[in-house]
């Protein structure tokens, strides 16, 4: 896909093409990953996880989908046909990694923000360190 045609695929409204990001409360995200069906993204920035991820989250920020995609691309390889739910800070940034995964043929949902995900209850941790 083009970069031209992925950008109107990203800012075109949601109910304008049908292709809108499907919204899962946070709940429904740990269910659907326990049950293998889906996998958990928080696509926030590396600074924004020292305060805390949702427990088995893969952190991949919207800065390396919209760029070179070292971590991503890896991911994206391993997916298998399983749906893609993110989280960001404030639903902004997975609407907009929704809708680029959309556009490439992914499936995609929103779990909203970390604040949801905390509030409902599930567990946040301090994020692995790299190697």
């Amino acid at each position: 896909m083009s970069f031209l045609n992925q950008l109107v695929s990203v800012f075109m409204p949601s109910g304008s093409s049908g292709a809108g990001v499907r919204r899962v409360s946070p709940l429904e995200a740990v269910r659907l990953v326990r049950e293998k069906k889906a996998v958990l993204v928080d696509v926030r920035e590396p600074d924004e996880w020292a305060g805390g991820v949702a427990q088995k989250a893969a952190l991949l920020p919207l800065s390396d989908l919209t760029g070179q995609r070292r971590l991503w691309q890896p991911f994206l390889d391993q997916v298998d046909g399983r749906e893609i739910i993110l989280y960001c800070h404030s639903g902004s940034r997975c609407d907009i990694a929704g809708r680029i995964l959309i556009a490439e043929g992914f499936t995609t949902a929103s779990a909203g923000t970390l604040r949801a995900w905390d509030r409902a209850g599930l567990p946040v941790c301090k994020p692995k360190r790299s190697r």
